[in-house]
């Protein structure tokens, strides 16, 4: 057997040969089984993509919700199957438009979303009974499902035949990128509310997406971002086990969100390990009795971080090898990146070409004809097995510090990836880390760009809009409602029933944010004090 001569993104030893002595002891019918069965490393559905491909997403919101409506448009008459909504940074955070804080961020970095008036515009004459809606959204996760819930009565769709995802993943803005409110317990009880809430009324929406994709792209390595994001998830089937909830009532409905990385052996290698972890404790620890709480459904997000601003044009083929690997490792639905993404927002073309990519690997190519091409590979089995290993050790320091909210508070996974983020940045500075068109194979003079550029004078806009709105309504009624959602809030009921009244009735979605602040109080992280 030759030497050992390089290493994997999780720093493990990648063989320049592979044979069936790499295997010894391999057991395939307790390693693999059958596609669509326990332990379900070989995908979550018998047939996967010969029945239909994954669903095509394409991430897209940016300034006012009229405009990302047209763009919505434009994204399902090229065939995309499901939308992924970007909401800017105050909506994110629970703050209208107009706040102080929102200032010079409104509609930047997604679409600003106020009140229900503006969600009606966004999803105007798109029909929302039959498109799949993911909402990257986290700490108001509960405000905008229950502003689209509205907004979908009002189209004439009912509750039970909405399908989509909210992101609400809380803990691992705490991890790896901020947008939280709250404290970590009572983001829980919050989350643990959602769950109940939709079982009972919205019952095909996915209540959350458990995101390692953000860890990801702030530097985890592909063991990091799957062992971090499994402790997040056992936290959260806790917390709603503790909430009352039987397991098997509500983990059919736990989703997850990767990202794909252009080292496509390894990241097909870590979506087989992480279903075959999640199978076996949501089985052995939770007693999961259903197998679709034993599935772990994921969505799959092309590596932004991995992007160039340099060569731009290279970030078609990058995104092209990061889409295949998601597709082989058996993703349930995919967005590509653009092309352009490195510098600016998607422009209309970036975007149908990033959506191209995805129907190019669909039906131009053979992946989609036989099930888990790589079952039985030397190569992808040995490091679905060695990648197993080292996520549950990853996993078991975790639950060592008391848990992930424990672990959070001890600074832990967030020193784990900054750590690793600096290794690669070391790599990269030294050129042994070759990024093409980056530290290797540049160009003297790149061609000219011209990005996408947001209106400021959305701000003002949608500062007018909340004044007609405020002016237009009940006040009377709105602050009964907020006062509602204050008494849940400070009691143990599920707050989004008084949450959706106050919505129902025009409050803001700053307003029901600020309401929940009132109670609760907002989180700080210990380097703050």
């Amino acid at each position: 057997m030759p030497a050992t001569t390089a290493r994997t993104e999780s720093n493990l030893p990648m063989e320049p040969v592979y044979t069936a002595a790499s295997l010894d002891g391999f057991d395939p019918s307790q390693k693999l089984g059958e596609p669509g069965k326990f332990p379900f490393t070989r995908g979550v559905y018998p047939t996967m993509y010969t029945g239909r491909p994954w669903t095509m997403r394409q991430y897209a919101g940016f300034g006012t919700a009229k405009e990302s409506n047209e763009r919505y448009r434009q994204l399902v008459a090229a065939g995309t199957g499901g939308l992924s909504v970007a909401f800017d940074l105050p909506t994110q955070m629970g703050y209208d438009s107009d706040a102080p804080l929102a200032s010079g961020e409104v509609g930047k970095v997604g679409v600003a979303i106020d009140s229900i008036d503006d969600m009606r515009v966004l999803f105007d004459q798109l029909p929302l009974d039959k498109v799949s809606t993911s909402m990257t959204i986290n700490a108001p996760a509960s405000t905008l499902l229950l502003m689209y819930e509205l907004v979908a009565a009002e189209q004439g769709a009912t509750a039970d035949k909405l399908t989509g995802t909210i992101q609400n993943d809380v803990l691992k803005e705490y991890i790896a990128r901020g947008t939280y409110i709250y404290p970590p317990k009572e983001s829980l009880r919050l989350i643990s509310d959602i769950f109940a809430y939709c079982s009972q009324h919205i019952p095909r929406w996915n209540t959350i997406s458990i995101s390692g994709y953000h860890m990801a792209e702030a530097g985890a390595t592909p063991a990091q971002e799957v062992a971090f994001t499994l402790a997040n998830a056992k936290e959260y089937v806790r917390a709603a086990h503790a909430a009352g909830l039987d397991v098997d009532s509500f983990a059919p409905r736990l989703s997850f969100f990767f990202v794909a990385r252009t080292t496509l052996l390894e990241e097909v290698a870590k979506f087989r390990a992480a279903r075959r972890i999640w199978a076996k404790m949501m089985r052995d620890e939770f007693g999961a009795k259903n197998p679709k709480s034993q599935m772990l459904r994921f969505h799959t997000q092309t590596a932004g971080v991995q992007l160039t601003a340099q060569q731009p044009e290279v970030n078609l083929i990058r995104v092209s090898l990061q889409g295949l690997g998601a597709v082989l490792g058996g993703t349930q639905s995919l967005h590509t990146n653009s092309f352009d993404e490195a510098i600016a927002l998607p422009t209309q073309k970036a975007a149908r070409l990033a959506l191209r990519t995805q129907q190019v690997i669909a039906y131009e190519t053979d992946v989609c004809k036989t099930v888990d091409p790589f079952a039985g590979s030397y190569v992808v089995e040995s490091l679905t097995n060695d990648l197993e290993q080292q996520i549950e050790e990853l996993m078991q320091a975790v639950e060592d510090k008391g848990g992930a909210v424990s672990a959070i508070e001890q600074g832990f996974q967030k020193q784990e990836i900054e750590r690793s983020a600096y290794e690669q940045q070391l790599k990269t500075d030294s050129g042994e880390r070759i990024v093409v068109g980056l530290n290797k194979f540049q160009i003297d003079e790149e061609e000219p760009y011209e990005p996408l550029r947001v209106d400021p004078a959305i701000e003002a806009e949608q500062h007018a809009r909340l004044e007609r709105l405020r002016a237009d309504r009940d006040n009377d009624a709105v602050n009964r409602a907020l006062d509602g959602v204050r008494a849940a809030a400070q009691g143990s009921d599920n707050i989004l029933y008084p949450m959706k009244e106050a919505l129902a009735a025009h409050a803001t979605g700053g307003e029901v944010s600020n309401a929940l602040r009132d109670v609760w109080g907002m989180y700080s992280p210990p380097d703050a004090f």
